[in-house]
């Protein structure tokens, strides 16, 4: 889940990059993936070539070292047979003794240049040894000539205490036939050692190491690698397991390639050449880091050339983005620059014909809507008014009668004196909008006796006939107010109420609850509730529905006398039959808590009006 919502954020904050960098960003991707698998393809392709290499390699070097060998063979056979056929060892043999013939061999052996001198009666017993090392006897030569003598191969290996020889017999016959006699056999070997090793490393330019099965005989390996090697040996089931084989050794890495030089003979004989990956690969290291640095700055070369074009031809697109953006604020000035002949600068051209069009059709509908709300303005005003000054005209012709009476009178008064406070009080509403909050006249008084004085006001109406308002209130709700504007409140809210209900079935639930720091209030009403079209503007100015001849500024008299009493009106719930007005205002019962307003006059001490 984690990593889903990861890779959706990643993907959202890809989508809000500009036009420009996700050009960008597509290019470079691009050109690093043909650069790495550019550079992946080099890399197998040195790596194939270099393996090929390798491998042919060691196959010449161990065709070059059987071809010596099999010189060597054909010499060192010819020169044994030189050596059984000297007068000198036939007559020794003759002799059948040991002292003389191992005294005599000791000479031979040294003037032979062999490694290894060996005699034996026609019985087949090892009658002298003679070797450069003290450990090797008589008995072990002969268990290896007993070996020797039972197996069909042309060359022998012999391994006397750890040393591996290539030994060469032939008979020592005297006379001739058929009458010739078998006295012996003469048998001599070179030493496979160190030097040997060296001078076949040298010829095939690779690590050579003898195995005599699958132990160590002579190595050019270094010797803090040669237990790696054995043991790899052991995992791979034998030296012909090494073929085509790569092997790790120390920090080097080797190619191997191993031939069996005793074919058909056991314990066999293996010579295994090793050439390192490593170095061949030497070469071809500066010739791919050459590639990965051209890699590199073609990448660098190719993102700035990039950011350079794509910044010139996606820059108008940034400056239309910017207009559009302006637009959406309402900013009709932005700077639009049409540059050229190509698809930006047309469509540049289009959205400035277009926004100077829209701004003509705005202007035109302000303009249109301008009249229309001074049109309707002046209808309510005047419709009001009129209504009023029928009142003042009537009342005033009556009171130029001179039969009246002091009571009739002082009635025909008061009616005018109410006419002219109505028409005063819609003054001061369309005046409230350019009232600032400090226009409050606070004094210490009681909500619930603001509400008491607006509902008899409200009965008064004539959208009030016929409509039954309760009040219930709980709690206290004294505190410093501006009762004369908490009373229009009030008054235009039951007013709308009443003429949202239908007349004798009416009703309007009035109800107000301490709360901690505020006092609530919610008008509840059963009419047929407010249109959903219209729910979210309600509180606009000029917003009306279902009123004749009405102004749209009740309810938006009502949110800002409560905001500067730092309150909250609410539609809380409407529907048919039921729509239900929350106000909350803030009971503030001393002057430090009191809303920002003109405190000129406020006495010092608090005394309740309740």
């Amino acid at each position: 889940m984690a990593r889903a919502t990861n890779s959706c954020a990643r993907i959202v904050m890809i989508s809000k990059l500009p036009l420009r960098l996700k050009f960008l960003t597509l290019l470079l991707a691009g050109v690093l993936t043909v650069t790495v698998a550019t550079l992946l393809v080099v890399r197998q392709t040195v790596d194939h070539q270099v393996r090929a290499e390798i491998t042919g390699d060691l196959r010449n070097s161990v065709l070059t070292f059987r071809t010596f060998q099999q010189k060597r063979e054909i010499i060192e056979g010819h020169y044994a047979q030189l050596l059984s056929d000297l007068p000198y060892i036939k007559a020794l043999m003759t002799t059948k003794d040991v002292a003389t013939i191992q005294d005599a061999a000791n000479d031979i052996w040294r003037n032979s240049g062999s490694d290894l001198l060996a005699l034996a009666d026609p019985s087949g017993k090892i009658m002298s040894v003679n070797s450069a090392y003290r450990e090797v006897t008589p008995a072990m030569a002969q268990v290896e000539l007993a070996r020797t003598s039972k197996a069909e191969v042309s060359t022998y290996w012999w391994i006397l205490s750890g040393h591996l020889y290539q030994v060469f017999l032939d008979p020592i016959e005297s006379g001739s036939a058929p009458a010739r006699q078998y006295l012996g056999v003469l048998v001599i070997g070179y030493e496979i050692n160190q030097q040997v090793v060296k001078d076949v490393s040298s010829i095939a330019s690779s690590q050579v190491t003898f195995l005599y099965g699958n132990s160590v005989v002579a190595s050019s390996i270094t010797p803090a690698d040669e237990p790696e090697f054995v043991r790899k040996l052991r995992d791979v089931s034998g030296p012909e397991g090494l073929n085509g084989r790569d092997l790790q050794l120390g920090n080097e890495r080797y190619l191997a390639n191993t031939v069996d030089l005793t074919p058909g003979a056991q314990p066999s004989v293996y010579l295994s050449v090793l050439k390192s990956y490593d170095f061949a690969t030497l070469r071809f290291r500066g010739l791919f880091q050459t590639l990965v640095a051209l890699g590199i700055a073609a990448l660098f070369g190719e993102s700035l050339l990039a950011f350079v074009v794509f910044r010139r031809f996606t820059r108008p697109l940034e400056k239309l983005v910017g207009g559009v953006r302006a637009l959406g604020k309402g900013d009709f000035s932005y700077p639009l620059d049409v540059r050229g002949a190509d698809e930006f600068a047309e469509v540049t051209a289009s959205f400035i014909r277009m926004r100077d069009s829209l701004q003509e059709t705005q202007r035109q509908l302000i303009d249109a809507e301008r009249l229309a709300t001074i049109g309707r303005m002046a209808s309510s005003i005047s419709h009001d008014m009129r209504h009023q000054l029928t009142a003042i005209v009537a009342n005033s012709e009556f009171l130029c009668e001179r039969n009246l009476e002091a009571e009739q009178a002082e009635e025909f008064y008061q009616e005018i004196r109410a006419a002219v406070g109505q028409m005063a009080d819609l003054i001061d509403s369309l005046l409230e909008f350019s009232r600032a909050r400090g226009a409050l006249s606070l004094s210490y008084s009681s909500i619930e006796e603001i509400l008491q004085k607006a509902i008899r006001s409200v009965q008064r109406h004539p959208s009030a006939h016929g409509v039954h308002i309760t009040l219930c209130c709980e709690g206290e709700s004294d505190g410093w107010f501006d009762p004369k504007k908490l009373e229009r409140v009030f008054y235009n809210l039951l007013v709308n109420s009443c003429q949202a209900t239908t007349a004798g079935t009416g009703e309007i639930d009035v109800h107000m609850r301490e709360m901690p720091g505020s006092v609530e209030i919610t008008v509840r009403d059963n009419g047929e509730g407010i249109p959903e079209r219209i729910r979210d503007k309600i509180f606009e100015p000029f917003v009306s529905y279902g009123k004749e001849n009405g102004t749209g500024l009740g309810l938006t008299i009502v949110q800002k006398i409560l905001e500067d009493h730092g309150g909250t009106i609410a539609l809380a719930d409407t529907n048919q039959g039921n729509t239900t007005f929350r106000i909350t205002i803030p009971v503030n019962r001393s002057t430090d808590d009191a809303p920002e307003a003109d405190k000129a006059g406020v006495p010092n001490k608090i005394s309740s009006t309740k």
